[in-house]
C-alpha cells in the first residue's frame, strides 16, 4: 500500500469510527424532549444536565487510559477494546428499564467515547500525507459531525413516535469496524525523524516539562472551553429550540443544521490550517460561536436561524476539531497519544460542566435567551486562549518533517 493509498484509508476509517461517536455524542440531545415526557421516570430539565454530565463523566478516564496505553502498545489494541465496550453499553441503554440504570449505561459509555478521540487523531495523523496533514486529520474528525447529522435524521424520522430506547440500538455498528482496525492500524507506534524517543517512563512528565508546559496549560484550557461548547449544544440545543417555540420536528433540523455547519466549517477551516492560519481560524470560529447562538435567540427568518445554528456547529465542534489538530501536531510521535489524551482528560471536565451548566442557566432563569446567552462566555474565553499560543516548540518541530514546515505552526 503506498503512502497516499495508506493516508486516505487511515482517513476513511477514521471518520468512520468519529461518526459512531458523533451518533452518540449527540444522542442524548436528539432524545431530550421525549426524555422529559418520559412516563414513570420523572426526568427534569437538571435531570437530563445531570444525564450528559455523567456521559461527560467517564470520557476523561478513556481519554487518559487510550492515549497513554496507544503510546505504549500502539494503537490498534486499545481502539478495538474502545469499539466492543461501545456496543457493550449502548446496547444495554437501549433496553434500561429505569433511569438510574440508563444513567449507569450512559457513564459507562462515555468511558469508551473518551478513548476514540485520542487514539484515532494520532493514528490517522501519523498515517497522513505531509502536505495535506491539516485536512486529512480534519476530515477524520468531521466524524463527530457526521454522527450528530445521523442521530438527527433519525431522531427527526422516529421521534415521538418512536420510544426513545430504540436510537440506542444503532450502537452496536462499532463491531463491524472492529476486523477493519485489526487489518489497518499498525499495531506499534511510528518512531519520530531524528530518532527522538522518551526520556522516561513518565510521559505525562514530559509533556510538564519546562518546554512544553505553557503549550499543554493552553491546550487543556482551550479543550475545556471548547468542549464546555460541544456538550452543552449537544445536550441542550434541541430543547433550547423547544423551549423558544419550535417543535420537536424543528429543533431537530436546527441540531442537523448544527451539524452540517461543523462539517464545512471544519474542512474550510483546515484549508487555512495548511496555509499556515490553524491560529487564526481557530480564535475566530469561537467568536463565530458566539455571535451565533446570539443570533439564534432573536427572532430570525428561518433561513437565517438555520444558518446561525450552521455556524455555532463551526463554532463549538469545528473549533475542538482544530484545538485537536494543533495537538496533534505539536508532539513527537511517542508523546502524541499522552498529549491527546491529557488534553481531552483534563478538557473533557468541560464536557462535565456543560451540559449541567447550561441545565443551571436554563432553570435559574426563566428568560428564554438565558440558555443561548450561556453559551457567549465560553465561547470569548476559549477565543482568549487560542489568541494566546504563540508557536510550536522548536525541539517538537525538529521532531517529524510534518513539523518542520510553517503549516504546522500556530499564526
Amino acid at each position: 500500500m503506498t503512502r497516499t493509498t495508506g493516508a486516505r484509508a487511515a482517513t476513511a476509517l477514521g471518520l468512520a469510527m468519529l461518526c459512531i461517536e458523533g451518533y452518540d455524542l449527540f444522542i442524548l440531545g436528539a432524545v431530550g424532549p421525549s426524555l422529559l415526557n418520559h412516563p414513570g421516570w420523572d426526568v427534569t430539565k437538571s435531570t437530563l444536565g445531570l444525564l450528559g454530565s455523567l456521559t461527560a463523566l467517564g470520557m476523561p478516564i478513556g481519554s487518559v487510559a487510550a492515549g497513554w496505553a496507544g503510546d505504549l502498545y500502539g494503537r490498534r489494541r486499545p481502539m478495538v477494546i474502545s469499539l466492543a465496550w461501545l456496543s457493550v453499553w449502548m446496547l444495554l441503554s437501549a433496553v434500561a428499564g429505569t433511569l438510574g440504570l440508563f444513567a449507569a449505561t450512559r457513564f459507562a459509555t462515555g468511558i469508551g467515547l473518551g478513548a476514540l478521540i485520542p487514539l484515532v487523531t494520532a493514528y490517522v495523523s501519523e498515517s497522513a500525507t505531509p502536505a495535506r496533514r491539516n485536512l486529512q486529520v480534519g476530515t477524520a474528525l468531521t466524524g463527530l459531525a457526521f454522527g450528530g447529522i445521523i442521530t438527527g435524521v433519525i431522531g427527526r424520522a422516529l421521534l415521538p413516535a418512536w420510544d426513545f430506547h430504540s436510537l440506542f440500538l444503532f450502537g452496536v455498528f462499532p463491531l463491524v469496524l472492529i476486523p477493519v482496525v485489526w487489518r489497518l492500524v499498525p499495531a506499534s507506534v511510528p518512531s519520530a525523524a531524528g530518532g527522538e524517543r522518551p526520556t522516561s517512563a513518565n510521559r505525562l512528565g514530559e509533556i510538564l516539562v519546562a518546554r512544553h508546559r505553557r503549550a499543554t496549560l493552553l491546550f487543556w484550557a482551550a479543550t475545556f472551553t471548547g468542549l464546555v461548547l460541544v456538550y452543552g449544544a449537544g445536550t441542550w440545543l434541541p430543547t433550547l429550540m423547544v423551549k423558544n417555540g419550535y417543535d420537536l420536528s424543528s429543533s431537530l433540523e436546527f441540531s442537523i443544521a448544527f451539524n452540517a455547519g461543523a462539517v464545512l466549517g471544519t474542512l474550510a477551516a483546515v484549508l487555512f490550517a495548511d496555509r499556515g492560519l490553524l491560529k487564526a481560524a481557530t480564535v475566530a470560529s469561537f467568536v463565530l460561536a458566539a455571535l451565533a447562538m446570539i443570533t439564534l435567540s432573536t427572532p430570525q427568518p428561518r433561513p437565517v436561524l438555520l444558518l446561525a445554528s450552521a455556524v455555532a456547529g463551526l463554532g463549538a465542534l469545528g473549533t475542538q476539531n482544530l484545538v485537536n489538530i494543533a495537538v496533534a501536531h505539536y508532539y513527537p510521535p511517542h508523546l502524541r497519544g499522552t498529549g491527546l489524551g491529557f488534553s481531552l482528560g483534563v478538557g473533557r471536565i468541560g464536557a462535565v460542566v456543560g451540559p449541567s451548566y447550561l441545565g443551571a442557566v436554563t432553570v435559574l432563569f426563566a428568560w428564554p435567551k438565558a440558555g443561548f446567552y450561556a453559551f457567549v462566555v465560553p465561547a470569548l474565553l476559549g477565543a482568549g486562549l487560542a489568541a494566546m499560543f504563540k508557536g510550536t516548540s522548536r525541539r517538537s518541530e525538529a521532531a517529524t518533517p510534518a513539523r518542520a514546515t510553517p503549516r504546522a505552526r500556530w499564526r
